[in-house]
């Protein structure tokens, strides 16, 4: 399979201490006993190392035991090559959205409507099966851009709804500003928290709610206890993991390039703190995943499916 014609490349971000950190790719862990998911991920991303493009990501992933991935859009344009990706490779489904950072910006320019407008056309392409990453960031947007994120977020329900998608929340900062949106709205059957940051607190609401919580590699951190109480009580029916790849690598590789082929870590690390077999960990992380999300395989489309 190849890329979309021309494709997308964007280079990460590799921080103000990047001269000095460790930015080799690791070494590919041992394979998962039952193939998982990565539903979030930014294929389009170079790193920086060895400009690992989306089909040799792809390949390093299946050899570990990750069937396939959910390419995830930030704006118009990571969002159309993220459904041309989807629709030419039948490891990817695709995700389209503007990133509540993105909301402000457009809006200055008079631009949010239009944009908003062409992610409601692209949500109607049959292997673009969620509505992400859209939410509400109050880390990087001031007061001054928080009705434009807002009005952005209720619009971006409002089409995954229109659409019988599944929604991809990125909550950064503002996890009673987007749990108070969601009970206003009304949240679409399939809502995700994506790249969980909250607390057990949060895990109890979202079990509660019938929302998913996508775990990434911050759970692996020795600072994160908050994350790994939650993942301790979250409805296991409810429990998703991801990569935000080239972001958040797990540990022992915090700092270093990230890419699906590392999700096993993750995994691993999610079945010590549940206490549960590896491999019936995969299996239900599985079978969730495609309960949003539907069958990866290109013929027949398959809807996804609907629990009480």
């Amino acid at each position: 399979m190849t890329a979309p014609a021309g494709g997308l490349r964007r280079r990460a971000s590799t921080g103000s201490g990047a001269g000095s950190r460790d930015l080799t790719r690791p070494d590919a862990p041992e394979p998962l006993p039952v193939p998982v998911y990565d539903n979030h991920t930014h294929l389009e991303f170079e790193d920086g190392v060895d400009q690992l493009d989306p089909q040799d990501s792809l390949e390093r992933a299946e050899a570990v035991g990750v069937r396939g991935v959910v390419q995830v859009g930030t704006d118009l344009e990571t969002s159309r090559w993220g459904a041309a990706l989807a629709a030419s490779d039948p490891r990817v489904l695709a995700a389209v959205a503007l990133h509540p950072n993105e909301a402000p910006k457009l809006a200055a320019r008079g631009l949010l409507s239009e944009h908003l407008s062409e992610i409601a056309r692209l949500a109607g392409e049959p292997r673009v099966r969620a509505i992400g990453e859209t939410g509400l960031d109050f880390f990087r947007t001031g007061e001054e851009g928080r009705a434009d994120q807002i009005e952005s977020f209720e619009t971006h329900i409002e089409i995954a709804k229109a659409n019988g998608k599944a929604l991809q929340i990125h909550d950064r900062d503002a996890h009673d500003e987007v749990v108070a949106t969601l009970r206003r709205v009304g949240a679409p059957e399939r809502t995700v928290f994506h790249c969980f940051s909250g607390d057990a607190a949060l895990a109890r609401i979202c079990a509660e709610h019938g929302w998913y919580l996508s775990f990434s590699g911050t759970m692996t951190f020795k600072n994160a206890p908050a994350l790994r109480e939650a993942l301790a009580v979250a409805a296991p029916d409810r429990v998703l993991v991801e990569t935000d790849a080239p972001f958040l690598t797990p540990e022992p590789f915090r700092g270093r390039p990230n890419a699906p082929y590392l999700m096993p870590h993750t995994v691993r690390r999610m079945a010590e703190v549940l206490r549960e077999p590896l491999d019936e960990l995969c299996a239900r992380l599985a079978a969730n995943t495609e309960w949003v999300y539907g069958s990866w395989d290109p013929e027949p489309a398959v809807d996804a499916g609907s629990r009480a």
